[in-house]
């Protein structure tokens, strides 16, 4: 019996998504399980058993016709819909499986929660009633980012070379993506020298197009430019050896919370009550007079009234420091 979960991205949903998939593993544990993804995503399960994971472009009418193609070929005794967009849809109903598990209280979908969801509360908490619709319980809120040995070892060897040792660093992620400006917080450059300062190294972290920023960082606040050194997982298992993260509303924010640290996540113009990391709702750092309720509008540069001060204040009592 092959059952088919559908998950395209992006990164923090991905990996919000991944005690999802795990628990719709454990439901089925006599199938076959595949994963319909994308390729940027894929590797997050290279480590995992008795997932069969496939990546496909997500954009595109011919990709589209293809993927529909595969799915209909493996005749699907169940679906669940993880992504939720109309594209995501078409597949499901088009797809000839009897059993379609979605967001949406409406066709395609034969399993879903009573209630159409227009944001009201976290986007985890939404998706574990989706697979409680679908008959799957047991999600434990805690993603899931495996990683191989050999990985694990280099870590240990890459700490080692800058003279890290366990908890004296902290990782920080200064950007956000390019669409979503305003959710970066201006002040890392302070936070970055007052953290030096008090003898915690500052790991700049991130990839691609976070190289710029990350080295200016760097060479202006101090501590290690770690821009496009780790993978996914490679990231969360880092984590696991600093003091905590602080970091803007992005994708590393949901890969750090993988690692069981503080992740001190920043929010003004996004509303955390939907977006927050997993198991991180007390480390929000957030301008909540600056967002309308659950609709997430921005109102002010809220980011911008997060003072570096405010920030250290909050990582004083925490105990910390």
């Amino acid at each position: 019996m092959n059952i088919l979960i559908i998950k395209l991205g992006a990164l923090g949903d991905m990996v919000m998504a991944t005690p999802l998939i795990a628990a719709i593993q454990r439901a089925h544990a006599n199938a076959d399980i595949h994963l319909l993804t994308t390729a940027p995503f894929a590797p997050i399960f290279a480590e995992w058993r008795g997932l069969l994971v496939t990546a496909r472009p997500r954009s595109g009418l011919g990709n589209t016709a293809r993927t529909l193609r595969w799915i209909r070929r493996l005749a699907c005794a169940r679906i669940y819909d993880l992504q939720g967009n109309d594209r995501t849809a078409l597949l499901c109903a088009l797809s000839g499986s009897p059993v379609r598990v979605g967001n949406h209280p409406r066709f395609p979908y034969t399993h879903h929660p009573p209630m159409r969801w227009t944001g009201e509360g976290h986007i985890f908490e939404r998706m574990t009633d989706v697979l409680a619709a679908g008959g799957v319980g047991g999600v434990e809120a805690t993603p899931i980012l495996p990683i191989a040995e050999a990985e694990r070892d280099a870590i240990g060897d890459w700490l080692a070379r800058r003279a890290l040792t366990e908890r004296d660093f902290v990782l920080l992620h200064a950007n956000a993506s390019a669409s979503r400006a305003e959710k970066k917080w201006p002040h890392f450059a302070s936070l970055g020298r007052r953290l030096a300062g008090a003898g915690l190294r500052p790991v700049w972290i991130g990839a691609g197009s976070d190289a710029v920023e990350n080295e200016h960082l760097a060479m202006t606040a101090g501590g290690i430019d770690a821009t496009g050194v780790f993978s996914i997982a490679a990231l969360a298992e880092l984590g696991r050896h600093a003091r905590f993260a602080v970091t803007n509303d992005s994708g590393p924010m949901h890969v750090l919370a993988a690692a069981s640290i503080p992740v001190f996540g920043l929010f003004g113009p996004s509303d955390w009550r939907r977006n927050h990391a997993l198991g991180q709702r007390e480390y929000v750092i957030a301008c909540v007079e600056c967002v309308d309720g659950f609709n997430g509008a921005r109102t002010g540069d809220c980011l911008g009234q997060v003072t570096c001060e405010m920030v250290w204040r909050r990582l004083e009592a925490s105990g910390l420091l």
